[in-house]
């Protein structure tokens, strides 16, 4: 059975251009880019601590990150309060086999 995967938003203040490419090309592979220095990722919880642990391994102690999980109520209600295409109703697909 598959590990239930969240949505969640990670954000980041990297000061030097060289770390922030690389977590840029890091979270370029987990999720889609929202903002300048904001991630969607769809995670589950071993996906989101083998990011947490690649991401500490680039980012220095000035660096800043906040991974905030969203409910599924939260991502559902989002398009709701916001602009059109602000937040695209992609959400994770499941298969089942």
């Amino acid at each position: 059975m598959a590990e239930t995967k969240n949505c969640y938003l990670i954000c980041y203040d990297i000061r030097d251009p060289k770390r922030w490419r690389q977590a840029y090309n890091l979270l370029s592979g987990y999720g889609e880019r929202m903002q300048y220095s904001i991630f969607r990722c769809w995670l589950s919880m071993r996906s989101r601590e083998k990011l947490r642990w690649e991401l500490q391994e680039i980012l220095a102690q000035e660096d800043s990150l906040l991974l905030i999980r969203l409910s599924d109520r939260c991502v559902a209600e989002i398009p709701t309060y916001n602009n059109p295409g602000a937040w695209s109703s992609q959400c994770e697909s499941y298969r089942v086999i």
